[in-house]
């Protein structure tokens, strides 16, 4: 069973991540797009809020590693800050992304202040690129201890 909850955490977590490491590896192409470009391009992001399933799944998978690692301390500690990272990704994404979502109707609204909003919503993916990641690379390190 430690190796089934291993496996989806792992999986899960690495899943959590497609979605801030895609905009941080576009953020620089975008970063500096001209309004209209720039309004025409974030509509490929329809839909993406689907992708926010994996962010609790992570987050329980973790948990259960966590509680099936607890034989194994550093196991097990690495398994529950994985889960708090993903906590403090979505504590970010309530933040600064989500203001900046309601702000532009998901960007198809231009206000006055659609710069700030831009540069607010694309660190913050960028922010939670770093934050996914580690808690990726504590699930990983937490799940390789557990092995049976």
């Amino acid at each position: 069973m430690r190796l089934v909850i291993s496996f989806a955490a792992i999986v899960l977590t690495g899943l959590a991540l497609v979605a801030p490491a895609a905009h941080l590896f576009e953020l620089p192409n975008k970063i500096a797009m001209p309004e209209n470009d720039y309004f025409v391009v974030q509509t490929i992001y329809n839909g993406w809020w689907m992708l926010g399933i994996f962010l609790p799944a992570a987050f329980i998978t973790n948990l259960a590693l966590a509680a099936a690692t607890r034989d194994d301390t550093t196991a097990r500690r690495l398994a529950i800050l994985a889960a708090v990272l993903i906590t403090a990704n979505l504590v970010i994404f309530f933040l600064w992304t989500q203001p900046a979502n309601s702000a532009t109707a998901n960007w198809t609204v231009r206000p006055d202040n659609w710069r700030s909003l831009r540069q607010q919503w694309e660190c913050s993916h960028a922010v939670n690129a770093a934050v996914v990641f580690a808690a990726f690379c504590a699930t990983t390190i937490a799940a390789l201890r557990a092995r049976p």
